[in-house]
């Protein structure tokens, strides 16, 4: 209508030019002009601006001038050209009088908001003349500018535009509508319904404003008028529209308490942007929860991750009840410990901790130990009603914990809760604990702290055997047969697990002082009431025969060494050889030289066969049957040339020869020995010896020549060497270690190769041990380590082999290991040997090597039970390292049926882990809940345990727990950065997958 006004007005104006001025170039023109507003009119713009810019260029009236570049513009605008905003300005600028310029304004800003581009409208409605407006063109003005303003979120412009037209005929229930929805989303209801209601007969508006309506109610608190409002459009509503009147529906429900009815609308919700909210997730959980339906309230309450408020606190609550409900002891644990830690309810967040405080008690606490968290509690809450409960509670948790070390620490630095009961049993585990781990030093301390609180006598009597069995240990067998005596001398001793071995481990006591008699009345004691023919009883025949053999009562060491055989001890060899050699000092030569021969042909592999051989060859020599002697020490010598009896067995044979007149078949032997073990007691022997035939032979300048050849023999200085050494070893003798230390250096600098080199450096060697100066013992113990086998060498691999380990340099370690096993003659040293190349080669990344050795200590039928998880401990590693997890899996289930303590633990950790491999997540939750109720000291595998724990809960599709578990290893044990960043990195994963589904997680993206 707009455009027709302006083409009539256009037609007048021209008729009047025409009439005025008949010209050939004005009617030209004028044809032109019209043609252009016919195109225009047709909205072919294009062609109607052409024509328009060339009237424009022609013609020399101003007013037609300026109608064509207001024409211009307009086409402009609507071809959405780039310069039609600065051709309108040109225009406004340009013709300033112009009668079109508000026309101009109005009519762009009405093409724009029609166009849907509204910020551009209200650009140019602000430069409209609203006085200039007719009635109709205001309201239409008023109503546009509202609604673009409104759709700009400017809600108090909007507003003012649209109260203008609120009564209008046309725009009044449109503008009502609108503003009815600005209060709504001013949170304004009263207002907003009432606005709402004075259009819900339009039916355009009704179907609208049943979600608003029903919204407002809900949010009014009128529930019930929410659920009618809802029902009444629920079918009749599009999908998206539908899913938020199920959540005001549902919630209208769940806040009427009815909560059967909540469910189905509830669970039809589809979330923002299809992701639940924490809160969407707590509404069905709680709605389910008090049907009594705790499996699916435990479904929706476990999606509630990350929530840290009271919503999330009150989820967490239930969901722990609900846990409880189904016997899942663990998850409750672990939601009442997240409920506790808010303090949005205190009421809550009380009652939330004392479940989790019993809980801990009853299943075990990975996260601190369960004394704290006892304790904790009653000192935050010391009104609550339950503490007298929990006090008893605490007392035996300091026990049932078995975390020792940190329950020791709690009873000592908190004297509020003094229980002196509590403290000397808790001292008493927290010493066999260090004395399990051969800690034997602060083991006693911890005894005497538990003897200090008499309070339980027989706790009392078991401190007093275990501080005895200490003291053994250290080699203080004073102090520890005072304990043990008075061990048994306390009347509830028999009321003990000790008191059945008590004489064992007293005749060893007696042993070790060298008081054999007594030794003997308590092996004897032992034997007599022991009703198990068992290891230990195989063991007290054995030293019952020893004690009697070197007290010299042979026959009645000769029948308990038959016991030990016939109870088939594991050392029955070491008898047989025992009771053979006995035979000799009752002067029953002819049995001896019998059972030493039967010796060697039961016995082969015996460590005992050199000494077998050995004294068979000096029995037989003593009877002056040569040839059988030499036939024994040739054996000996072809058989076992590595024994330290093989120089001696060749020193034996060529003194058979000198005496026998071989002199020069002795003299060979003489100086095999002489060259083959330099400076040991056997070659300066074999010397003195070959001396004696060379000045028998006449041949004194031949032996001159020979003895030249050997440098550690300086005939000159034969006196002054043996002079200068004795001066050092003779404080040595006396222990008086710093004046031989420094002789015995005297007498290395002065006779680096003297006759006595060899003892010196081993000596030396064992006094810097003994300072603990390993640095400066190792090259001595290499020197003799270097030397022909000799009466020190086992010795000397066995200690620089343990001084190489504890500098942790294991190449060097394993290189005197090797030989220490081969050459080692005393079963411990071989046992020690083999069980720290296994470690050694463990550590050097040697699998292979180690799993080796470690079968090899498991060969050893005489090994105890904590040696024999070491070996079954280094084989599950190894094959953990490997790739093996068959065989590992295997080892670990071995370890855990024999080890204690920290092995233990780190057994049932892999048996977790393994479980969960498996698909058993219930099975690996199970282990390591014990491992947290077993094994609570032992961090690491404590906080390793929760990580699997936490991938088991997920597996279960419980993300809740997965994800709490998983906070609190990465707060709670910073100790172990390799677990926490495993923990981070599975709780990215899971955030990340929960983030798709609910609205509340926050990921690091976000």
């Amino acid at each position: 209508m707009f455009r027709n006004l302006i083409i009539v007005a256009f037609c007048v104006f021209y008729s009047y030019s025409i009439h005025s001025q008949q010209t050939a170039i004005f009617t030209n023109d004028l044809e032109t002009f019209n043609k252009a507003i016919e195109l225009y009119d047709n909205e072919q713009f294009l062609a109607a601006q052409s024509l328009f810019d060339r009237v424009q260029r022609q013609v020399q009236d101003e007013t037609i001038k300026g109608d064509c570049a207001y024409y211009i513009a307009n086409c402009a605008v609507r071809l959405n050209q780039q310069n039609a905003d600065e051709l309108m300005e040109t225009f406004v600028a340009d013709y300033p009088t112009s009668i079109k310029r508000n026309d101009a304004y109005i009519n762009v800003a009405n093409f724009y908001f029609e166009n849907g581009k509204y910020s551009y409208a209200r650009k140019w409605y602000d430069k409209v003349d609203e006085s200039s407006l007719s009635r109709g063109e205001r309201e239409k003005f008023n109503f546009n500018n509202g609604y673009a303003y409104f759709r700009n979120k400017r809600y108090n412009e909007a507003k003012k535009y649209f109260n203008r037209v609120s009564d209008s005929q046309k725009y009044g229930a449109q503008a009502k509508y609108y503003l009815g929805f600005i209060a709504y989303e001013g949170d304004e209801y009263e207002e907003a319904n009432e606005l709402f209601e004075s259009v819900k007969d339009e039916e355009r508006y009704a179907e609208g404003l049943s979600y608003y309506q029903a919204d407002m109610n809900f949010k009014l608190g009128k529930f019930q008028e929410a659920i009618d409002m809802g029902l009444e459009q629920y079918e009749n509503s599009s999908p998206m529209e539908r899913s938020e009147l199920s959540k005001i529906i549902g919630e209208s429900y769940f806040n009427l308490g009815k909560y059967k009815e909540a469910i189905p609308y509830l669970t039809e919700y589809k979330g923002k942007r299809g992701k639940w909210s924490n809160t969407d997730y707590y509404l069905l959980g709680y709605a389910y929860y008090k049907q009594k339906d705790y499996e699916n309230a435990i479904g929706e309450f476990n999606k509630i991750v990350d929530g840290r408020n009271a919503v999330a606190q009150n989820a967490y609550y239930h969901l722990a009840e609900s846990y409880l409900k189904l016997d899942k002891k663990q998850q409750a644990l672990n939601a009442f410990k997240n409920a506790s830690e808010m303090d949005f309810s205190e009421e809550i967040r009380e009652d939330a901790w004392l479940n989790y405080a019993k809980l801990s008690y009853e299943i075990g606490n990975s996260y601190q130990p369960v004394p704290q968290v006892l304790l904790s509690f009653i000192e935050a809450y010391p009104k609550n009603r339950n503490n007298e409960a929990l006090k008893d509670l605490l007392i035996d948790s300091y026990l049932s914990s078995k975390n020792y070390k940190e329950a020791i620490t709690l009873l000592e630095n908190n004297k509020s809760f003094e229980n002196k009961l509590a403290y000397q049993k808790v001292a008493f585990f927290r010493g066999l604990e260090l004395y399990n781990e051969g800690n034997y030093d602060e083991a006693v301390s911890y005894f005497d702290k538990s003897l200090k609180e008499p309070r339980d006598p027989v706790y009392t009597a078991r401190a007093t055997f275990w501080k005895a069995e200490s003291d053994y240990h250290r080699s203080y067998f004073d102090k520890a047969l005072v304990g043990y005596k008075q061990f048994l001398q306390l009347p509830q001793s028999s009321q003990t697990p000790e008191f059945e071995n008590s004489q064992y481990n007293l005749a060893y006591n007696y042993f070790k002082l060298k008081n054999y008699s007594e030794a003997i009345n308590s092996f004897k004691g032992y034997v007599e009431s022991s009703s198990s023919n068992g290891a230990r009883k195989q063991d007290a025949f054995l030293r019952l025969g020893d004690s009697y053999f070197v007290t010299s009562q042979y026959w009645p060491a000769m029948e308990n060494y038959n016991q030990a055989i016939s109870l088939g001890s594991p050392d029955k060899d070491y008898a047989a050889f025992q009771k053979a050699i006995s035979y000799g000092f009752v002067e029953r030569d002819s049995k001896k030289l019998e059972e030493l021969e039967q010796f060697n042909a039961t016995y082969p592999k015996s460590i005992y066969r050199d000494d077998a051989l050995y004294e068979l060859g000096n029995t037989y020599a003593s009877l002056e049957r040569n040839n059988e002697a030499i036939k024994a020490y040739d054996k000996l010598v072809r058989e076992l040339p590595g024994s330290s009896y093989t120089s001696r067995a060749l020193l034996k044979k060529a003194l058979i020869y000198d005496n026998s007149g071989k002199s020069e078949d002795a003299l060979a032997i003489f100086r095999r020995v002489a060259k083959d073990y330099p400076g040991s007691a056997e070659s300066l022997q074999a010397v003195s010896s070959a001396k004696l035939i060379y000045i028998d032979l006449g041949r004194v300048s031949e032996y001159a020549d020979w003895v030249r050849t050997l440098d550690y023999v300086e005939v000159e200085d034969a006196e002054l060497d043996d002079a200068t050494y004795t001066a050092a070893e003779q404080p040595y003798l006396e222990n008086k270690l710093n004046q031989a230390k420094g002789r015995f250096e005297e007498y290395l600098s002065e006779f680096p190769n003297g006759r006595h080199a060899l003892k010196a450096h081993f000596y030396l060697g064992q006094i810097y041990f003994g300072d603990n100066d390993g640095s400066k013992a190792i090259p001595h113990y290499e020197f003799v380590a270097s030397k022909e086998r000799s009466e020190f060498t086992e010795q000397a691999l066995a200690r620089v082999s343990e001084l190489y380990l504890t500098k942790k340099d294991y190449e060097n370690a394993i290189r005197y290991l090797k030989r220490l096993e081969v050459e080692a003659d005393f079963p411990q040293n071989i046992v020690f040997a083999q069980t720290n190349s296994m470690k050694a080669s463990y550590e050097l990344k040697r699998y292979a090597d180690a799993v080796a050795y470690a079968e090899k200590v498991l060969q050893n039928g005489k090994i105890d039970n904590s040696i024999k998880s070491d070996a079954q401990v280094v084989i599950a590693r190894s094959a953990m390292k490997t790739g093996d997890e068959d065989k590992a899996k295997n080892a670990y289930a071995k370890v855990a049926t024999i080890a204690t303590g920290k092995l233990a633990a780190e057994a049932l950790y892999y048996d977790a882990y393994f479980k969960n491999k498996s698909g058993n997540y219930e099975g690996s939750n199970a282990s390591v809940q014990k491992l947290a109720k077993d094994y609570s000291g032992y961090k690491e595998f404590g906080a390793k345990g929760l990580v699997l724990m936490a991938k088991n809960f997920y597996a279960l599709d419980d993300a809740y727990q997965a994800s709490y578990i998983l906070e609190s290893v990465i707060t709670n044990f910073t100790d172990f950065p390799d677990v926490v960043e495993e923990a981070k990195a599975e709780l990215a994963v899971i955030k990340a997958a929960q983030s798709k589904t609910n609205s509340s997680v926050e990921t690091g993206d976000n």
